[in-house]
């Protein structure tokens, strides 16, 4: 089932499909974000656009590098959503078609090469609440619940 989170379309205006690729980054006791400066400033899964001809796994992989400077491995698709924004980086309106992943943090290999990036490490609860986009709260409660479940259980 695709969901959508935030503002909904509004009539008569052209939205153009941008389809991106985020993650849900495990590190343990909390996830690795991204924290982005402008166009506002904001906590974010890292991850981003998914080019022209460019598969989603390479996609996510070359985001959170660019974004976090850190690796991950482990990936897998825990499902999607829809938001209607707009994006003054680019002038335009945007329906975004977020594909969103569960991934298990890697080595770190640099400093984000993203202008206006950096990574941040955020304990689970405080991830859940301070995530700029719902749709991505949405994703990472699922992940955390299960793990919680997942650890009870052992």
């Amino acid at each position: 089932m695709n969901r959508r989170f935030g503002h909904w379309p509004e009539p008569g205006r052209r939205y153009t499909p941008r389809p991106g690729v985020y993650a849900v980054i495990d590190a343990g006791d909390g996830i690795l974000a991204t924290f982005q400066e402008e166009p506002r400033p904001e906590l974010q899964l890292p991850g981003g656009g998914i080019d022209a001809g460019e598969p989603p796994l390479r996609a996510l992989y070359r985001e959170v590098m660019e974004e976090t400077g850190y690796r991950i491995h482990t990936a897998r698709r825990l499902g999607m959503f829809h938001r209607y924004v707009y994006m003054p980086e680019y002038d335009m309106h945007a329906q975004k078609l977020c594909h969103i992943y569960y991934a298990r943090l890697g080595p770190r290999r640099g400093d984000p090469t993203e202008a206006g990036h950096s990574a941040v490490f955020l304990p689970w609860d405080v991830a859940a609440e301070r995530l700029a986009v719902s749709g991505d709260r949405h994703f990472l409660r699922q992940v955390w619940a299960l793990r919680r479940r997942s650890r009870a259980g052992s």
